[in-house]
């Protein structure tokens, strides 16, 4: 055998699919051109590109061992010729995110996303948007403020650890395709309420003039001063109870009054102008979300019935020094209830001696005081009024016609709420993804990275929503975790397919001659060529 001649077998599994994806999208060359070029044997676009093979590659592993983990991957077709492990050091990295932040993070990103859907040919004219947040560990470097810097600090936490500091991510993603399209990085502290307008007024200033849009969004954006604050917008969102006008309509609606929207649900539209903006507002009512409203109102009333029971025993035992004062109790034992009263508490004299202990031989009480008895009760009215509210809620929009908004489409789009921006921040929040807790200590970085976990989530959403769409056009499917036929697959499941997919390289005087792509079977060509050539290209042979 030739002494020259070298045989190495590489790790590719599915990290060609993110590559070909990235390739398609222009990625590296769409940042680079945004950041500026540089004479660094490694630019910023592909020190990006690096970072999403981590991400999507869900190994679980710190940046600073980035070298570590490209160890044994095919650097060279993944990313570029000419380009190895050992050049994507945290040094090189901390660069890439440096050149990031500098050059915008919100705006590089949205020059990626603008370019991949129109490579795509995606439209939309309904966005979601949604927040969320992401703990941090550590203290953060604040010993060069920057204005343009978010702050690391306390705040809401989303993930129900408020002992840790927090940065907090807004997306807003198309509803077609549950892509995102537009994303900002805030202090640990905002304010849905506050910071929503804002970021839909920063996403309408880069729409062409002829693009329309309706933001469709949760109550947090729902408010008086908000309204005002979105004139010339179109928007979508649910009302919140809290406002006296939405409760009473909540109240005061019987089912019988409504018509059917889809299915089992219903509603009813009625004109608002809340907050000084005509608007129409529709009630939704559906028998399903009664029912299961229904059995957290019995478990409710089951757990405040034990409490108050314990309570009112514990008022019982009290002695008071007048009728007042045990009137008083009890009227303010009923207002910390809302489904069990005391209605007719019986005020009882009892005599008590004066010293504590056993009295001496013939001494007579000498003190007056005053107790309470009575039967602790239901309040039906009280649950009769909880019950009229279940299974309802409300949505508004700013779209007055009826024709351009339909009740039906005011719901559908609703809905999808749940499926789009929600499916993002589920996925960015994986634990195997790279940035869920984030160890970086200077902020800017911070939000350079939680950007480039907004590219891995847009290359991952767009080789879904292609696959998918393939299988639908050509009729096929692949085998679900089930070993079931589907055509509408997961890409982690895809990802979970490609699994021991090898490459195999032979060198000669350290130059690649031959690349023998190892372990495809039928179903990993059936995906290559519905990906496209882009994706098929990183799985080829060459001699």
């Amino acid at each position: 055998m030739n002494q020259e001649t070298s045989y190495e077998t590489q790790r590719i599994d599915h990290l060609g699919i993110v590559a070909g994806i990235c390739r398609e999208i222009a990625l590296v060359e769409r940042i680079d051109a945004q950041v500026g070029g540089s004479q660094r044997k490694v630019s910023c676009g592909q020190a990006v590109m690096a970072l999403v093979l981590n991400a999507l590659g869900f190994s679980g592993r710190a940046l600073y061992l980035m070298p570590e983990y490209l160890s044994n991957k095919p650097v060279e077709l993944l990313i570029d010729e000419g380009l190895t492990a050992a050049d994507f050091n945290d040094d090189v990295l901390g660069r890439g995110l440096d050149a990031l932040y500098s050059a915008g993070i919100t705006e590089v990103f949205a020059g990626v996303a603008a370019h991949a859907l129109q490579v795509y040919g995606i439209e939309h004219r309904f966005v979601h948007l949604d927040s969320s947040s992401f703990h941090l560990h550590g203290v953060y470097d604040s010993a060069e403020p920057d204005q343009e810097a978010i702050e690391v600090t306390h705040g809401y936490s989303r993930d129900h650890r408020p002992e840790l500091k927090q940065a907090v991510v807004q997306l807003i993603t198309s509803q077609a395709s549950a892509l995102p399209v537009w994303l900002e990085v805030l202090s640990g502290n905002s304010s849905d309420k506050h910071a929503f307008p804002e970021m839909v007024r920063n996403y309408c200033r880069q729409l062409q003039e002829d693009e329309q849009v309706i933001f469709v969004m949760d109550s947090a954006g729902y408010s008086a001063e908000n309204l005002a604050s979105l004139q010339g917008v179109s928007w979508l969102m649910r009302v919140p109870e809290t406002i006296s006008a939405a409760k009473e309509l909540v109240r005061s609606t019987e089912p019988a009054q409504l018509t059917r929207l889809a299915g089992e649900t219903y509603g009813c539209e009625v004109s608002s102008r809340y907050g000084d903006v005509d608007q129409r507002w529709l009630l939704v009512y559906s028998q399903a979300a009664y029912d299961r409203e229904l059995e957290g109102l019995v478990r409710r009333q089951a757990r405040e019935l034990a409490d108050a029971t314990k309570a009112w025993r514990k008022v019982c035992q009290q002695d008071f020094n007048c009728a007042e004062d045990a009137q008083a109790a009890q009227q303010g034992f009923n207002a910390r209830w809302r489904y069990h009263q005391v209605q007719e508490a019986q005020v009882n004299e009892v005599w008590r001696h004066a010293r504590p202990g056993r009295p001496a031989a013939g001494e007579q009480p000498a003190l007056v005081k005053y107790t309470l008895q009575g039967e602790l009760v239901v309040e039906e009215s009280a649950l009769i009024e909880a019950r009229r509210s279940l299974g309802k809620f409300i949505i508004a929009t700013n779209v007055l016609e009826p024709t351009s908004l339909a009740a039906p489409e005011m719901l559908s789009h609703y809905k999808e709420q749940g499926v789009a921006v929600e499916r993002g921040f589920r996925f960015l929040k994986d634990p195997l993804f790279f940035a869920h807790s984030l160890f970086l200590k200077n902020p800017q970085r911070i939000m350079a990275l939680l950007m480039v976990m907004g590219l891995a989530l847009l290359v991952y959403a767009l080789a879904e929503r292609k696959l998918r769409q393939a299988l639908t056009e050509h009729g096929e499917t692949i085998p679900d975790q089930k070993g079931k036929p589907t055509s509408t697959p997961t890409l982690r499941r895809v990802f979970q397919i490609f699994e021991g997919v090898d490459l195999l390289l032979v060198r000669n005087q350290g130059q690649v001659v031959f690349r023998q792509v190892l372990n495809l079977l039928p179903v990993h060509q059936q995906i290559l060529r519905l990906l496209g050539p882009h994706v098929a290209n990183c799985y080829r042979s060459t001699a």
